[in-house]
């Protein structure tokens, strides 16, 4: 039977603002909320009926992969080109598994938003892109290891849309924007009134037409979706014939639209327009077509830094995507429950001593906390030892480490398998190895 859309998942290495984090698990098996990463995009798919996905990731991730009820292909890319290739790129690679239309997702995102929102301005409109987009999130109030004030959000972008809010028209970086924005007059003859919005940031959800996928296919320029493929699309939109005609270079998207003779000959003959009775032709005669749906108060965040995975550990376990699981894993043992508070989440076969308070914060499975330790808004990785009597503030502890009695710990991240001696006192550090210390 014929599937509409195909779903991709990419989940390869990534995480280049988040490196102290990664270096000893995957970004893809990061835990939020005690699940991996990976299990969001996932379990998204899942409930909107998806019964196959294609996951595209490396063999590392592969041995760790999360339970699902979907029939998954999982692609792993050459481990000696995976670092180098974007998310085009591995689009390009898995080319002869795509029968159909696509919907790419990031494994980086965690949404409440319903998926039909951007799959419908997908089938309504016979997009060419329709994508998921979100108000940029102000900046973390503390990121472990840092003094100063959060810096930015990187990736912030601008659009223009039409009266309707989907219609993208415009899509450029902020940072761009310093030498002024080009628009050409096509646009604003076609739409004569665009809503502009600042600090937006991809979601990184697309639906794709088949065409699309098939042009990638012959065209190796492009390497990233967001960067490079997504703007021209874009810009792609209010392209006339007569500047296709001209490139000869290479074979152009506009050669890869499959025709349809009935449906033109019906769009015609039809009195029916999609612009309120301005009596132009449908879609002014446009036939590539770019959709956005921008999320409204729903969760809808990437974990692509360490400011954002704090931030994603908060509101996560607060959010409908974990509604039904519980807050602490029935094989834990707590010597004193009363001690753990109810906005905390403990992992399973986790085992925490006498005297124990854990408050505001996430522990995840086969963790040691011993006797009178006191945790406090931290986010405690797998297989973490904390000694007795030990404090710790605000901070990121990475799988494997190793926390000696008494050690006092505020607002740092622990890298993995990284050793606190007892009675060792740190504050403000990222502290990644034996002899790497970075502190800003």
């Amino acid at each position: 039977m014929a599937v509409e859309l195909q779903a991709v998942v990419m989940a390869v290495y990534g995480g280049s603002r988040m490196q102290d984090l990664t270096t000893g698990i995957p970004k893809p098996l990061l835990p939020v909320g005690n699940k991996p990463l990976l299990w969001y995009p996932l379990n998204m798919l899942e409930r909107a009926g998806f019964e196959e996905v294609i996951v595209v990731t490396t063999r590392e991730v592969q041995k760790y992969f999360p339970d699902t009820k979907m029939k998954v292909d999982v692609v792993c890319l050459p481990e000696d080109k995976a670092s180098e290739m974007g998310t085009a790129d591995s689009l390009r690679y898995i080319h002869q598994k795509i029968k159909s239309d696509v919907l790419v997702v990031s494994c980086d995102l965690i949404t409440e938003v319903a998926l039909h929102e951007v799959v419908d301005l997908f089938r309504a409109h016979n997009a060419t892109l329709a994508m998921l987009m979100q108000k940029a999130p102000e900046p973390s109030e503390h990121v472990p290891g840092q003094k100063g004030k959060q810096k930015s959000v990187e990736e912030r972008d601008f659009i223009g849309v039409d009266d309707s809010g989907s219609r993208l028209l415009l899509l450029a970086n902020e940072e761009d924007l310093d030498d002024g924005l080009d628009l050409k007059k096509c646009i604003f003859q076609r739409y004569p009134r665009i809503q502009m919005k600042m600090g937006m940031m991809d979601a990184h959800l697309y639906c794709l037409r088949k065409y699309v996928l098939d042009f990638l296919a012959n065209n190796d320029s492009f390497s990233s979706i967001r960067r490079e493929l997504v703007p021209y699309l874009v810009t792609k939109q209010f392209s006339t014939q007569k500047n296709v005609a001209q490139e000869t270079a290479k074979k152009d998207l506009y050669s890869y639209i499959p025709k349809d003779e009935l449906l033109e000959m019906a769009l015609n003959k039809s009195s029916w327009s999609d612009h309120r009775g301005d009596m132009q032709e449908s879609y002014h005669g446009g036939c590539l077509r770019c959709y956005v749906h921008v999320a409204g108060s729903e969760l809808c965040c990437r974990v692509n830094s360490l400011a954002m995975y704090i931030e994603a550990n908060k509101q996560v376990p607060q959010s409908s995507i974990c509604s039904e699981e519980p807050r602490v894993h029935p094989t834990a043992e707590i010597t004193d429950k009363l001690m753990v508070g109810a906005d905390s989440m403990i992992g399973e076969q986790t085992k925490i001593g006498e005297k124990t308070s854990v408050k505001h914060s996430l522990v995840g499975t086969k963790c040691i906390i011993k006797e009178r330790a006191k945790i406090t808004n931290c986010i405690i990785m797998n297989d973490v030892t904390i000694g007795d009597s030990c404090i710790l503030q605000g901070s990121v502890i990475c799988n494997k480490a190793d926390i000696h009695s008494s050690a006092d710990i505020k607002d740092c991240l622990l890298g993995s398998g990284q050793r606190i001696n007892s009675k060792e006192k740190r504050v403000n550090e990222i502290i990644v190895g034996n002899e790497q210390l970075m502190e800003f």
